[in-house]
């Protein structure tokens, strides 16, 4: 069942429109072929520099395989959500409680409607979807150099918490940098 944000994880839902609101839903294995697609399109190559997340000029590689994502939708406490519009998924995000707290990875949208509000939507959706699981807070990683990322974050309540990770990954799926990158993480209390 598809339903709003604004529905999908609350006790009574509110009357909703499928014609004029958008739908935000977990994701199912069926699904993972076209986010991985959606989140590739958005992180790496020459169509992820249509927007202004992209992570392309300096990693290479992919970003995710359907693979991977089934993996996330079949792990306990793990969840990917995903908007859709006229049944095509432009928006999709990782969740997965740790500890009282809520992980936030893979938040994606569509680079052509980057900057619309989509994304502000998704995370929303993963915030109060945080509070029903009775997480204390949302954390996450992004990548020092990602100044415009970090503000758009700051603007939406998260700070750094002084914590450092290096980039580096050994599965090819997640890509290969070009230079020397390090994580910082954020975190908003809820």
């Amino acid at each position: 069942m598809i339903v709003p944000w604004f529905c999908a994880f609350r006790e009574k839902p509110s009357k909703f429109n499928p014609i004029n609101d958008f739908m935000i839903s977990r994701a199912e294995l069926k699904d993972a072929e076209a986010i991985a697609r959606l989140v590739n399109s958005a992180y790496r190559g020459d169509y992820a520099k249509t927007g202004w997340t992209t992570e392309a000029d300096f990693i290479d590689g992919t970003r995710t395989d359907a693979t991977q994502l089934m993996d996330i939708i079949n792990t306990p406490k793990s969840t990917i959500l995903k908007y859709q519009r006229n049944g095509q998924i432009i928006s999709c995000v990782e969740l997965k409680e740790m500890d009282g707290r809520l992980y936030l990875g893979m938040l994606t949208v569509e680079p052509s409607i980057q900057g619309g509000g989509v994304g502000k939507e998704m995370l929303r959706a993963s915030e109060d979807f945080g509070r029903n699981q009775g997480c204390k807070s949302v954390f996450m990683r992004v990548i020092t150099k990602r100044k415009e990322l970090i503000a758009w974050y700051e603007r939406h309540g998260y700070t750094d918490n002084g914590e450092r990770m290096p980039f580096k990954f050994t599965d090819p799926r997640m890509g290969q940098a070009k230079e020397p990158l390090e994580f910082l993480m954020m975190e908003k209390q809820l």
